[in-house]
């Protein structure tokens, strides 16, 4: 599992979630960590599939799509500077909930997603946690606070 501060974007300026997972999508190419086809693939499933989630203290969203446009198995992780809307997961289309921090999940194999989802919804359930998480200024500080909770 590949996570490290060059898969962080902190204080990101995005004025729609089209725009954040453009924005982390881009990087994630540049990295060699997807295909080209992922950006659109992950825009094209958030659509159909909403991943906002209202957790407490700050809403998170778990963007992911399927494995043929991943090169490596990667966690992005963005904390944006302005919250903004996505979808509601499992939630009727016109839910939406206004994300802080964006996980985005490149995973080459299904079951290990389930791993990794489960694992996400723990962290997420700890509000002190996603508190620090939205609020870093380091990059060092999102690794150690993930480390610490993801089994990478």
């Amino acid at each position: 599992m590949h996570i490290n501060e060059a898969t962080i974007l902190l204080n990101v300026e995005a004025n729609s979630k089209e725009d954040v997972l453009e924005q982390m999508g881009q990087n994630l190419v540049e990295l060699g960590r997807v295909k080209e086809s992922f950006i659109s693939a992950i825009t094209a499933r958030e659509d159909e599939y909403p991943t906002g989630l209202p957790t407490a203290g700050v809403a998170v969203a778990i963007p992911h799509t399927d494995v043929e446009h991943v090169r490596e198995k990667t966690i992005s992780i963005a904390t944006l500077k302005k919250p903004v809307s996505f979808g509601v997961m499992g939630g009727d289309s016109s839910e939406q909930v206004d994300v802080k921090v964006v996980f985005m999940l490149a995973m080459e194999e299904a079951h290990s997603q389930l791993t990794l989802l489960q694992q996400l919804m723990q962290l997420f359930q700890d509000e002190s946690k996603l508190m620090r998480l939205a609020h870093a200024t380091e990059k060092k500080a999102v690794m150690e606070l993930v480390s610490t909770n993801l089994d990478l």
